[in-house]
């Protein structure tokens, strides 16, 4: 059966729903979600597009049946590893504790505890039916947002859950509710990049998600350990965050049966158009390397049930990206010709755990668990208080949990020193094609951009020139060029180009720009500005060499809105669709040097790259992808992307001390302003290559 391109119809009622939260939602142009400036438009055009091409392009190629089973196998390991998870981890021993049991009415209570890993310990409470013949049905339950803390005691946010847990005891089945990484009783982090300012995680391939993923996985082992449950009958849900640890758990394992996934998901277009990201924490999303809209993490779970369920008044899980996820999801469950195993479930309220969310869930699992589709007569309460759900009287002295970040992920081991030149030379191109497939895949394949627009001026015995060119669309930059006046600007042999940061533009060149032409922001009359001018016509009529200034998006002319909140959450933006702002900065050299390079003599035109702090890395990274490079000049910059610029997985591959050395095979780079040990690698390559001297020179 081919892939549909329309979508499966709705009930009347629905639709009429749907078309009211429609109308409100995009009462306002979707796309101005950052701020009111021409930078800050071109930003939310810039996401705009960039959605829509992750959307449109979700499951494109989808359509049979056998095609989408093929692709099922790759999409899976995909999903692997943007979940830190490829390679697997081991699948250690469980040292599972159950360290008190409480008998309840009609069901009994076991407070446990396993490692998923050893040290990363999963605390939970596990509820079974207080008499039972033979083996039943089981549900892992995975918790929200719902911690709970009482005079500085931690009791972890299974005990705000436990009435799901308790009504499933109570009605046949056996139910582990598990804590989640940041909210159980041994406090983790999720929010790294939310509030904490951990960019690291990005260069990591590092999400809180993947732990949420692997406890999961390994709750199901403890299950299945279990003389009580039927293994081959295991359900899973969750609501808010423990939606989404519901749908990780059912994408990745097809032990899940059936699958209830409450407020977990929506679409890209929500998150990044919408700006819903701003109200999730990490734990909610993968690093999404391969640039997957979530309709993608929904159909993994095809053919086996699935109901995916919402409020109608959800602000972090809009109704409208719910509808299109499961639409979406539909077609592939029609290939299998079992719509019936999916279902869409939308009650009234905000994002709260409502009955009516229960009841629907409750009957899914009845259907499909029990084959029993009797009506529900009992509510789900809760029955116990927090400190008699509590696992531990004291916390486990060898727990990773509060810095499970540091460990999860394995990065790469330590670059040997190659053998000879043959060797580096393939060790380097392994490099880069990993950097192009982890770390850059958001690279255009292609620019379709107009001619660069030139505006030139002459100013005493200078010329001025602003380049303005498309890096990409709705991603406008602009090149300033300084040359003696003397000169023929298309017959130029060397140009140094400047690359600023933010601290660049800050000090110096923001009292310079406004003299060149299509500039007018009035510091041209200052004496500041007047100075700092005299000083840059005396340095280039002097040397006689042209001056190139670059500064790449989010910076300078083209910063965005400067609320501190307002930055981090364009940064996850980026981090949604499969980018990282400095990833993509890199890309804004690249196209500088070829813009450049496009209005001299392409034959003999050399440049010199001149950057320091973040903006040599980014330097150092656009070197490695393009010709002409005369030298490079780099001060003060960071040794390690655990401290430097955030580039996509980077160092499960690599660190600065290789890209260095790989830089310097291409072209000679002086590093100064930095510390010579931390640079090893790169020396005493360069030594056993017996590169000359010049090629590679660190200073302090």
């Amino acid at each position: 059966m081919a892939l549909k391109s329309h979508h499966r119809p709705l009930p009347w009622l629905t639709v009429f729903t749907l078309l009211l939260a429609a109308t409100a939602a995009h009462a306002a142009d979707p796309r101005k979600v950052i701020g009111p400036s021409e930078a800050d438009q071109n930003l939310s055009d810039y996401f705009y597009h960039q959605t829509m091409q992750v959307a449109d392009s979700s499951l494109k190629d989808i359509k049979d049946l056998e095609t989408w089973k093929k692709k099922r196998v790759t999409y899976r390991k995909q999903l692997f590893e943007m979940l830190g998870l490829s390679p697997q981890p081991a699948r250690t021993d469980l040292k599972p504790e159950i360290t008190g049991t409480i008998e309840s009415e009609g069901f009994i209570v076991e407070k446990i505890t396993f490692q998923s890993r050893p040290g990363l310990y999963v605390t939970g409470n596990l509820y079974r039916p207080l008499k039972q013949e033979g083996k039943v049905p089981a549900i892992l339950y995975v918790c929200g947002h719902g911690g709970v803390k009482k005079n500085g005691i931690i009791y972890g946010n299974k005990v705000h859950y436990q009435h799901h847990g308790e009504w499933f005891a109570r009605n046949g089945y056996v139910c582990l509710t598990i804590d989640t990484l940041q909210l159980g009783e041994i406090a983790g982090l999720h929010h790294g990049t939310h509030r904490e300012g951990m960019w690291e995680w990005l260069s990591r391939g590092y999400t809180p998600a993947g732990v949420e993923a692997w406890n999961c996985i390994r709750a199901l082992d403890y299950l299945q350990s279990r003389p009580e449950v039927d293994g081959e009958k295991l359900g899973v849900t969750g609501r808010s965050g423990g939606g989404a640890y519901s749908w990780w758990i059912a994408a990745l394992d097809e032990r899940i049966k059936a699958a209830v996934p409450v407020a977990g998901i929506t679409s890209m277009k929500n998150h990044v158009i919408d700006g819903v990201i701003e109200g999730h924490c990490d734990c909610m999303f993968m690093v999404n390397t391969y640039q997957w809209d979530y309709a993608q993490v929904a159909a993994l779970v095809a053919p086996r049930p699935l109901l995916i369920s919402n409020t109608d008044k959800d602000g972090i899980f809009p109704l409208d990206g719910v509808v299109d996820v499961y639409r979406d999801t539909m077609q592939i469950y029609e290939l299998y010709g079992v719509p019936q195993n999916l279902g869409l479930q939308i009650t009234e309220g905000p994002h709260k755990d409502t009955q009516e969310l229960r009841v629907h869930a409750f009957r899914w699992f009845n259907h499909f668990l029990k084959g029993d589709d009797s009506l529900i007569e009992m509510a789900a309460k809760p029955f116990h208080t927090p400190e008699e759900l509590k696992v531990f009287q004291s916390l486990p002295e060898d727990q990773k949990n509060a810095k499970i970040q540091e460990s999860f992920v394995k990065l790469a081991d330590s670059a040997p020193i190659p053998a000879d030149t043959q060797e580096w030379e393939q060790q380097t191109e392994r490099w880069k094609q990993q950097l192009l497939q982890k770390s850059f895949r958001a690279w255009p394949e292609k620019v379709n951009a107009i001619k660069p627009e030139v505006k030139s001026i002459t100013k005493d015995g200078l010329v001025l020139q602003t380049i303005s060119f498309d890096s990409q669309k709705h991603v406008p930059l602009d090149l300033f060029v300084v040359l003696p006046a003397d000169s023929d600007a298309t017959k130029i042999d060397n140009i140094n180009l400047v690359v600023l940061n933010q601290s660049d533009w800050e000090g110096d060149f923001k009292h310079i720009v406004s003299f060149f032409p299509g500039i007018q922001d009035g510091n041209e009359a200052s004496a500041e500005s007047k100075t700092r001018f005299q000083d840059l016509r005396q340095q280039v009529l002097e040397s006689g060499a042209p001056i190139a200034y670059f500064a790449p998006r989010g910076i300078g002319l083209s910063e965005w809105n400067q609320n501190e909140r307002k930055q981090v959450q364009i940064r996850r933006r980026f981090y949604l669709l499969g980018q990282s702002l400095e990833g993509m900065q890199i890309w804004d050299i690249r196209r500088a040097i070829q813009t450049l390079k496009s209005l001299t003599d392409s034959s003999g035109a050399q440049l010199t790259l001149n950057a320091s702090g973040d903006a040599a890395v980014l330097c150092l990274y656009a070197s490695l992808f393009e010709t002409g490079i005369a030298a490079l000049e780099l001060e003060g910059m960071s040794a390690s992307h655990q401290s430097g610029p955030a580039l996509l997985n980077v160092l499960r591959y690599l660190d600065l001390p290789q890209t260095l050395a790989m830089a310097a095979t291409r072209s000679p780079v002086i590093v100064s302003k930095v510390k010579p040990e931390d640079w090893k690698y790169p020396a005493e390559v360069s030594n056993k290559l017996g590169w000359d001297q010049s090629r590679l020179q660190i200073k302090k």
